[in-house]
């Protein structure tokens, strides 16, 4: 029995590296293959998570000009004026309209 024990301890140090080898291969395994921490999902969701982030400054830039446009109504009679002139085809009383469909 001592001759087997000893030869099993020999073998574990000439192959010391084996047991990292497994465990790393384990954690390689579970990386790619488990649904719920999967690198391939990871990728997908920051793909998604940049893809919205970039949505989010797009609507916030829109809503900055809208919050100016706003602002340049509600502060000026000649802004106010000009816009009901153009979206809803009003016209001064010396003026000709020409409306342009495209």
């Amino acid at each position: 029995m001592g001759k087997r024990i000893k030869y099993s301890l020999f073998w574990l140090r000439r192959r010391s590296h084996l047991p990292v080898f497994i465990v790393g291969g384990v954690i390689i395994l579970v990386l790619f293959l488990n649904e719920d921490t999967s690198i391939a999902l990871n990728v997908e969701y920051q793909k998604e998570i940049n893809r919205l982030t970039a949505e989010i400054e797009s609507c916030r830039d829109s809503a900055i000009y809208y919050r100016e446009k706003r602002e340049a109504i509600l502060n000026g009679k000649e802004d106010l004026e000009r816009i009901a002139r153009e979206q809803y085809n009003m016209q001064k009383a010396t003026e000709d309209i020409f409306i342009i469909n495209d």
